[in-house]
């Protein structure tokens, strides 16, 4: 199997990770599905580095000189306007470079971003599970003054809380559940014990005292009522 086969195998298992991952609800399942996530994202940048290293080869040794290594986009701005997510990429003198070596491909859930040779440098950047649909036949990329802007064109009109699935799932997870049946101050104990259980000693003192000095006044209102 040559590399590029490998590539097309890699991203096969990537979209497959993918969706499994947002069908996952055990956390141990996520956290091993992110694992073997990551492992694959890693393997692919390697293939897909081979890749570009073997053409330059075969182009001739003025281009295999110029060999450069991978690194990983990992800052980014987002924001959206009705029709488009707009992804912002600070990339200095990427305006500089040739447009055949600024790479955006889409999937109807997944961009990923190759810059090729821009400082010496490839950079890189995947972000799946996507947090609604996208149209990848009318998404595109612009690129201007150090920045390139990934559009991603919304399949429906409606407004993105976040960027991915994942993300969603993690803000969700953080908030505290709402019963309208429930007791107020349940909810109330409820969220001073996950406090109290996940707070440092500093945190359990002021709890404590805090505490302590509610129930001492609580104790006097009542001594107050049998006088």
């Amino acid at each position: 199997m040559d590399v590029a086969e490998q590539i097309s195998q890699l991203e096969a298992d990537l979209q497959e990770l993918s969706s499994l991952l947002e069908k996952a609800e055990r956390k141990r399942v996520k956290e091993l599905l992110k694992q073997e996530q990551k492992k694959v994202e890693k393997e692919l940048a390697t293939k897909r580095q081979q890749q570009e290293q073997q053409a330059r080869r075969e182009a001739g040794p003025s281009a295999a000189s110029k060999a450069a290594y991978t690194v990983k986009i990992t800052s980014y701005a987002w924001d959206q306007s009705e029709k488009f997510v707009k992804i912002y990429l600070d990339l200095k003198e990427v305006h500089k470079i040739s447009a055949e070596n600024v790479e955006v491909n889409f999937t109807e859930r997944s961009f990923s971003v190759l810059i090729k040779d821009l400082n010496g440098k490839n950079h890189q950047m995947t972000v799946l599970n996507l947090l609604h649909p996208i149209d990848d036949k009318e998404s595109y990329k612009k690129v201007k003054t150090d920045m390139v802007l990934v559009m991603l064109k919304k399949q429906a009109t409606k407004k993105w809380e976040c960027l991915t699935s994942v993300e969603k799932r993690s803000k969700e997870k953080d908030k505290p559940s709402m019963d309208e049946n429930a007791d107020p101050s349940e909810g109330l104990m409820t969220m001073l014990k996950k406090i109290y259980d996940e707070g440092d000693d500093d945190m359990k003192r002021t709890i404590n005292k805090a505490w302590t000095e509610s129930q001492d006044k609580k104790k006097k209102g009542e001594d107050m009522m049998d006088i």
